[in-house]
């Protein structure tokens, strides 16, 4: 299936879930991203049980602290 995952589209497996997605993109830190699915936020339970389709667009949007040492 086709898949636009962080803006290119590329060939995935059918019936990947979101959760295998993130262990095929080798994400370091899966509990610190969160996904975006066709334009709505994925609650992290959903993970698992997501079945992505043909089509389908997923954003990785990885949170980092930060600030400014003086």
């Amino acid at each position: 299936m086709k898949l636009t995952l962080n803006g290119k589209e590329s060939d995935f497996a059918d019936g990947l879930t979101v959760s295998e997605l993130l262990v095929e993109q080798q994400v370091k830190t899966p509990e610190m991203v969160s996904i975006e699915l066709n334009g709505q936020i994925l609650k992290r339970p959903m993970f698992e049980s997501t079945a992505l389709k043909d089509g389908d667009k997923i954003e990785f949007l990885f949170f980092a602290a930060g600030g400014k040492c003086d």
